[in-house]
């Protein structure tokens, strides 16, 4: 399923020009506040008529469209669930309007875990509970296309864990399209398929998630602190020790333990500034992760710091470094190196699950 964006529209403080053909999967719109992520949402959605647009979902136009004619779950940051409704009566709000059944009701409450809460009001419930609940309701409305603005960002740190899973689930289980709206780096190194980054109302990077957070080209559009790369990885064993052990296009990751049976598919987030670069394999370390790599590229910083891009056989790592480390290494495109990872340095909230391939 292929969403079609070009929208033109002249706000006071910028000027929003946007065109994206987006795939399936989960499309993160990632930008800071105020560059336009959330108006193109909007767009999308109808809630904002831009002076020029043409927005098509499968090639069926969508810009002419009322909103409550083109068949959009939105979910909001704020769940805007029914106060005086319990949440079975919310999760069916929309199929009892338009006097239909609830198709699905079932699946989605086992999708989203919240059998438990449907005899519940929303104010009895916690903020990942209402945000789960929120989208079981957006499901429901039977939507061809779903749309997320920043839906975690009003939530603290427990509560994020403790809903990114269901959305992992619902990325790869409901085959339904996603356009998702943050401005959180490690949330989008999770979720995201592809990222489309948006800076004063225009694109200025598009492509496959892996692709552009390992590209030191795009690292300073996404932040220099949050900078890192994705590795897809498979549960190889649980270890005795508490530690998993990962199989990686590079070899054995070690990690505290992720919960899971071997052959369990994973994404791995592994920030830049946690890796160590060394020429020859070090030995005498208390890291466990050492990986052979081939340097890819080089990018300079406006500070003292490189962003160096490592193939590991396909896959790739960013390595923040100084410029003087570069130097003293002699790092150029294709020389042979080790990236050094303290198993300790990847967090559980940077590994998420993604969908298995035969």
């Amino acid at each position: 399923m292929t969403l079609e964006i070009r929208i033109e529209h002249r706000f006071p403080a910028f000027r929003l020009d946007v065109g994206l053909a987006l795939p399936g999967g989960l499309t993160c719109l990632f930008g800071k506040s105020g560059s336009g992520k959330t108006s193109i949402v909007n767009a999308v959605a109808g809630l904002l008529r831009p002076d020029e647009a043409r927005i098509a979902l499968d090639g069926v136009a969508l810009h002419d469209l009322p909103p409550h004619r083109r068949d959009i779950g939105y979910v909001f940051q704020d769940a805007r669930l029914f106060p005086h409704l319990t949440v079975a009566q919310n999760l069916t709000y929309g199929p009892r309007v338009r006097r239909v059944p609830p198709e699905g009701l079932d699946r989605i409450v086992a999708l989203l875990g919240i059998g438990g809460l449907l005899s519940r009001r929303p104010a009895t419930l916690s903020g990942g509970e209402k945000q789960r609940v929120a989208i079981g309701r957006a499901l429901l409305s039977r939507p061809r296309l779903l749309l997320m603005d920043e839906p975690l960002a009003a939530l603290d740190e427990g509560r994020k864990a403790e809903i990114l899973p269901y959305i992992e689930a619902l990325r790869d289980e409901t085959g339904l399209p996603i356009l998702y709206v943050s401005h959180s780096v490690p949330e989008v190194a999770r979720l995201a398929t592809s990222i489309a980054v948006i800076e004063a109302g225009r694109v200025v990077a598009f492509g496959p998630a892996a692709q552009i957070l390992s590209d030191p080209a795009t690292a300073p559009l996404l932040g220099l602190r949050d900078a890192g790369a994705v590795l897809t990885a498979r549960i190889a064993a649980q270890e005795a020790d508490g530690l998993t052990r990962l199989d990686t296009a590079a070899g054995s990751l070690w990690l505290p333990h992720v919960p899971g049976e071997p052959g369990r598919a994973l994404r791995v987030r592994i920030a830049a500034q946690d890796v160590i670069l060394s020429r020859t394999r070090p030995e005498g370390l208390s890291a466990l992760n050492i990986l052979p790599a081939t340097v890819a590229a080089l990018h300079d910083g406006h500070g003292p710091g490189v962003l160096v891009r490592l193939d590991l056989g396909g896959e790739y790592l960013l390595a923040r470094v100084t410029r003087r480390s570069a130097q003293a290494l002699d790092l150029v495109p294709g020389l042979a190196v080790h990236a050094v990872l303290k198993s300790v340095a990847v967090a559980q909230s940077d590994v998420g699950a993604m969908l298995d391939s035969p």
